[in-house]
């Protein structure tokens, strides 16, 4: 963080989401790549992998949790990287982190409304 603009609760709270993120992650993570793995060896084909998932909220909020905490996550590290690299500050970093965090969400939400429909 070490941008001196921010209060200091600020930035406590964008480190507390940016581990806490990364915690919902590292689970969401492990079980799609053992979902995946499971798949593989199972032979299951993407067609199958869909009609499993249609209409499965169970799925779907799984889903949803993986896109918030990627939406979540990933501005507030690339915030972080502009900031320390490019020497970044400003209402313009943040609005550009916070359409960066908006972007993934919307898109990510959209593709778990795609194989839950």
């Amino acid at each position: 963080m070490g941008d001196e603009r921010l209060s200091v609760r600020t930035q406590v709270l964008l480190w507390t989401a940016q581990r806490a993120s990364a915690v919902v992650l590292a689970v969401c993570v492990v079980v799609h790549l053992v979902t995946i793995i499971y798949a593989i060896r199972n032979g299951i084909t993407a067609a199958e992998i869909l009609g499993r998932t249609r209409g499965s909220y169970a799925w779907a909020g799984f889903y949803a949790l993986f896109v918030a905490a990627v939406a979540v996550h990933a501005p507030i590290g690339l915030r972080s990287v502009l900031a320390e690299t490019l020497n970044w500050r400003g209402a313009g970093l943040d609005l550009t982190v916070l359409a960066m965090g908006l972007a993934l969400a919307l898109l990510g939400f959209r593709a778990v409304y795609a194989v839950f429909a």
